[in-house]
């Protein structure tokens, strides 16, 4: 048994620390940090420490009235990019410039302004006095700087384009055009009221996504993420294509604790990426199978990425989070049974086998360690049970401790505590750059009314056509998500490209306070999806750029492949919006049944012909038909279905009766010593 442990340790162990780090760093924005030390260090260990610390006051005992609240939140996130982010992604790591120093400095003025200043902001009814505008000014700049180092360019040229627009609308063309703002107008609208920088997004990020990310950085600590990969290992992994299968059901597990595509990538992908090259696997379709899992990690109920709270609020209407969480159960569902069929068809055209036994971890004692699943379990029940997400994260960093402490390989003293909570405030960082400036594209949104003149215009350039509006859509999230953090991408999304599926599917109703709850989640779930999957889609796929970091396949190779697998991701969103049952809003259990049977056998049907192998290698209109019938089962109308089931049954029936025989599993044995 000790020997199966050591052996799995040194196939566990392909990348080191240093060269994930490296990795991090060249393809995720918010992993690109300075490595301080001595007085610094503690500095900025102290400064995370008491965000961490006001956070969690706040989460126990009440928040602060909202603008104080988000400015204390604003004020420790800019402080502590300046001091840990360079202005370049290749500058000195080890060294504070002087002017980060003063953008520091200039950050604690802009996060205590509100406090200080409350009782006479509040009561200033619109106005505002010249400190006041280069003050806010200040902070709008602060957050446009942070963003761009903490998050990346993309999101800034957007939110500054948005500032641009919002002064100069009326030079735009007409279906744009605007009277304009003056930029007295547009500061007081940033900094002094709860539409712009302290709108919304950083409300949630101030709230619920730090409570979360903090619960995820305990998770870590008790050891659960080394144990996701365990946990899969034992499961799936004597299956055929065993490590690929392996990779899907930790990225599926680990999205849980990780709100990153990136480095659900880098976490999980440098354990089994190896594996899957050894088995035999190309480089590209190893790297594309980690990419694509790890970035569904997201869609991945209970837990999925911070934009799921940020639908909550945009959504509003009396929406919970587990509402949320409800309805994505099934297109995520979808989703990893698409790339796990995928994924299976590949391993059996290239007859690759799973692990065998001394491959394997001692199956025991894996599941003796099951009790570290006890946190996420109950923050399922609380939430089932009512009580409000903000406790069930909460309870479930409790939890985490006393895990923690029964498990003696990770067991969690004050030092792992301490190390915890600074871990949380570290991750929560680019968030909170995030938000704040989406909170400038939301708020010039409003003001300038741009959202409902960009839906009209997308929704008359598409002749009023659902199908054509869809694609617009789509192609409009996937440019924006393209380099963007899901965060400020759903942000964007769903402020712009949403509201053009709303007027659609609810013409008449003017407004959203009206609009049926399963239009907006329908909308909202579009956008969401695509957003997300734009880290896999070429040219600019910076997870399967990660992948292939690691594989030493090629980047557009991987990319391309992964967006392959992912394939169901690009259907998905259009089954919600043409079938809401997906959603499980208003329907009968047989319609669920229904729905989610002929989905799963349209997705056999399509990953076979896209693959190009069943239980015979197809031949190129066997691949046509077989898509066809795929997307057939996929629709949601019934006439559809049958005639798609009926096709399906005939080509499963014609494969059966003419399958490879002589297509038998490789015996390749996993070498430890020649994994790299």
């Amino acid at each position: 048994m000790v020997k199966q442990n050591e052996k799995q340790e040194e196939i566990v162990e392909t990348l080191s620390k240093e060269q994930q780090q490296a990795l991090l760093e060249k393809y995720d924005a918010e992993s690109n940090t300075r490595h301080l030390k001595g007085v610094m260090h503690w500095i900025v260990f102290a400064i995370l420490l008491s965000f961490s610390l006001f956070q969690l006051y706040t989460a126990i005992f009440g928040q602060f009235t909202a603008p104080i609240q988000r400015t204390i939140h604003l004020g420790f996130a800019l402080t502590a990019i300046f001091l840990l982010f360079p202005a370049r992604r290749k500058g000195i790591k080890g060294k504070i410039q002087f002017y980060d120093y003063i953008f520091a400095l200039l950050s604690v003025v802009v996060g205590s302004y509100w406090t200080i200043n409350y009782e006479r902001l509040v009561s200033s009814l619109g106005s505002i006095t010249n400190v006041d505008f280069y003050v806010g000014l200040l902070a709008t700049l602060l957050v446009l700087e942070a963003a761009r180092r903490a998050v990346g360019l993309p999101i800034t040229i957007i939110a500054t384009l948005f500032l641009v627009y919002a002064m100069y609308g009326p030079y735009f063309p007409d279906f744009l055009a605007h009277r304009g703002q003056s930029l007295e107008s547009i500061i007081h609208l940033m900094f002094y009221t709860t539409d712009g920088i302290l709108g919304t997004p950083i409300s949630v990020s101030a709230t619920y996504i730090f409570v979360f990310l903090l619960f995820g950085a305990f998770l870590v600590k008790t050891g659960v993420g080394q144990y996701f990969n365990d946990l899969a290992v034992a499961l799936a992994g004597k299956l055929i294509g065993g490590p690929a299968k392996v990779a899907i059901f930790s990225s599926a597990l680990q999205g849980t604790i990780s709100g990153s595509s990136v480095a659900n990538v880098v976490t999980s992908g440098s354990y089994t990426i190896p594996m899957m090259k050894k088995l035999g696997y190309k480089k590209e379709f190893a790297g594309a199978v980690e990419a694509a899992a790890s970035t569904g990690g997201q869609l991945m109920p209970p837990i999925m990425g911070a934009a799921a709270f940020l639908m909550v609020e945009f959504i509003g209407r009396g929406i919970t989070y587990w509402d949320i969480a409800k309805a994505a159960a099934i297109p995520a569902l979808l989703y990893f049974t698409g790339i796990w069929i995928m994924t299976h068809f590949e391993a059996k055209r290239l007859g690759l086998r799973g692990l065998s036994d001394d491959e394997m971890p001692n199956r025991k004692e894996v599941f003796k360690k099951i009790y570290l699943l006890i946190p996420i379990v109950l923050i399922i029940i609380l939430m089932l049970s009512g009580v409000p997400v903000m406790h069930a994260a909460l309870y479930g960093i409790v939890s985490c401790i006393v895990v923690g402490i029964i498990n003696k390989e990770t067991r969690l003293g004050f030092k792992e505590i301490i190390d915890a909570l600074v871990d949380g405030a570290r991750t929560a960082l680019a968030v909170a750059a995030a938000t704040a400036c989406a909170g400038i594209i939301v708020g010039v949104v409003v003001k300038t009314g741009l959202g409902l003149s960009l839906a009209n215009s997308l929704v008359d350039l598409a002749g009023g056509n659902i199908l054509l509006t869809l694609v617009f859509v789509m192609i409009a999230s996937l440019v924006l998500g393209m380099g963007a953090p899901t965060t400020a991408n759903y942000v964007i999304t769903s402020t712009i490209a949403a509201p053009a599926i709303i007027t659609l599917l609810a013409p008449d109703v003017v407004s959203q306070d009206l609009v049926p709850i399963t239009v907006l989640l329908s909308a909202h779930f579009f956008v969401f999806y695509f957003g997300i999957i734009a880290d896999i889609t070429p040219p600019v796929a910076l997870a399967a750029f990660a992948a292939s970091g690691i594989s030493g396949g090629d980047p557009i190779k991987t990319g391309v492949s992964s967006a392959k697998l992912a394939i169901a991701a690009f259907i998905i969103p259009y089954m919600i919006v043409f079938s809401p049952a997906l959603l499980m809003i208003d329907v009968t259990i047989l319609q669920i049944v229904w729905v989610v049977i002929t989905a799963i056998m349209g997705m056999i049907a399509i990953g076979s012909g896209v693959i190009g192998y069943w239980y015979r290698k197809l031949k190129w209109f066997e691949r046509i038909i077989l898509i066809a019938c795929g997307l057939a089962m996929i629709y949601p109308e019934s006439i559809s279905d049958i005639s798609g089931l009926i096709v399906f049954g005939i080509m499963f029936a014609i494969q059966f009766m003419t399958k490879d025989k002589g297509n038998k599993p490789k015996d390749t044995k996993l070498d430890v010593t020649t994994i790299q």
